[in-house]
């Protein structure tokens, strides 16, 4: 907001001027579709907290467990004992799950038809055990 203030207040004054955007050098950016939101564990840490991030609120990031279908919300990357990719690691607060590089902490989790929720809230209340995977 402040910077869009100090544009408007830059163009009044006449201290910024207008310039035609070049053709060269652009690429066209294709609609994020809902398979281009999955989650894929095989890659490094960067580009999984990426994808969550870019595909958050919509389409929505998301994974599976157990064949059924959820949306996960931010996740963080963690300094904690590596895990193979898509492992979970269920804490009394936390759940971690393994990627490529280091592992994520899950933020939020939302099952198909529930409402969001933190996600050792969702862990406890599947019986998830350390060790389960994602995908």
């Amino acid at each position: 907001a402040g910077l869009l203030v100090a544009t408007l207040d830059g163009i009044e004054t006449g201290q910024l001027e207008e310039r035609a955007q070049q053709d060269e050098g652009l690429t066209y950016a294709a609609k994020i579709m809902v398979e281009d939101a999955e989650v894929r564990w095989d890659e490094l840490v960067a580009f999984v907290e990426r994808r969550i991030r870019a595909c958050t609120p919509a389409p929505g990031a998301w994974t599976t467990f157990e064949g059924e279908r959820f949306e996960l919300g931010p996740v963080e990357p963690d300094e904690v004992e590596p895990l193979p990719p898509g492992q979970l690691r269920v804490g009394k607060s936390s759940v971690h799950v393994g990627t490529r590089s280091t592992p994520v902490r899950l933020g939020l989790v939302k099952p198909f038809g529930k409402k969001e929720m933190p996600a050792a809230d969702w862990a406890r209340g599947v019986r998830v055990e350390s060790g389960a995977c994602f995908g």
